[in-house]
């Protein structure tokens, strides 16, 4: 009779195991299913991401690529819209007057002229060098190329060589004394070889500076290239916005013999692409003087 009771004990605790059992199986299978969600919901979560960084990636390229295009294309219409391409026709003697003399990219030479009685803005006296003491009209500059004429003077200081400036802007009166006394006592050949009219001159612009050195007894001579500074000046010119404006073996095309010493401020955008192209300002806009077009025909 005792028996039976102690069955029925037995039987009760198998069925709680058996529950407990069917419970936690259970239970595994939902944490299962729930971790292989979790995994399934993570990878998609990581491919969104990586698509999103994907396509991020090609817009910042995209963007890029569009940038880039746009740039180029003002360059190639800043060059297009420059003074040079702004001009009016040329006269009966085919000298053009230049419509905007006070623009950095303007072009003056011997078939290009300043308005009569211009006179440049902002003239300032830049803070370098010079080859003489006392004041004088040529220790100017404009405004916009004083500060970049400065910094140049220091790079070269850093460099370890020592520039001197010698003259910047002259005036259309400086000018035609300065052409006629070359005139009388040089002849019309040399003058209009080494010396410009009045009116045709770089340095009116106030965009320009003849710089030396000691090594060449602050003269502006050819041999100032051989000359430490000139060496220096001719490699890091353009780094500073300025180039080298008449160029060796360019004069059928500047008009003018070569002056290694003399630098005209274009900015340093065009400066470095002229420098790269080692080109003139006159190639640079398409333009030419009236000795290289004699030379094509």
């Amino acid at each position: 009779m005792k028996i039976k009771p102690i069955l029925a004990v037995l039987m009760m605790v198998i069925m709680v195991l058996t529950a407990c059992q069917s419970k936690q199986a259970s239970q595994g299978d939902e944490n299962d299913k729930a971790s292989n969600s979790e995994q399934v919901k993570d990878k998609k979560n990581e491919q969104k991401a990586d698509n999103q960084e994907g396509n991020k990636e090609e817009e910042n390229i995209a963007e890029s690529e569009k940038e880039n295009d746009s740039k180029n294309e003002n360059k190639e219409s800043a060059k297009e819209e420059s003074t040079a391409k702004k001009d009016e026709e040329p006269d009966q003697n085919g000298i053009v007057t230049i419509s905007d003399p006070t623009a950095i990219d303007l072009v003056v030479n011997k078939q290009r002229k300043l308005p009569d009685g211009f006179e440049p803005p902002n003239l300032v006296e830049p803070n370098v060098p010079f080859s003489f003491d006392k004041w004088r009209e040529k220790r100017q500059i404009r405004e916009v190329a004083a500060g970049p004429l400065e910094e140049l003077f220091k790079g070269a200081e850093k460099a370890g060589v020592d520039l001197v400036a010698v003259s910047g802007y002259r005036s259309y009166q400086r000018q035609e004394t300065i052409y006629n006394y070359n005139v009388e006592t040089k002849g019309l050949e040399h003058a209009n070889k080494y010396s410009a009219k009045p009116g045709h001159s770089e340095h009116q612009t106030g965009l320009t500076m003849d710089v030396s050195s000691a090594g060449v007894s602050f003269n502006l001579v050819e041999d100032f290239r051989d000359t430490p500074e000139g060496d220096w000046l001719a490699d890091h010119a353009h780094e500073y916005g300025f180039i080298i404006r008449y160029p060796k073996g360019d004069a059928d095309i500047t008009g003018y013999s070569y002056e290694p010493w003399h630098i005209r401020y274009v900015g340093k955008e065009m400066a470095k692409e002229i420098h790269e192209q080692q080109t003139t300002l006159e190639e640079f806009f398409g333009l030419y003087t009236e000795e290289k077009e004699k030379t094509n025909q």
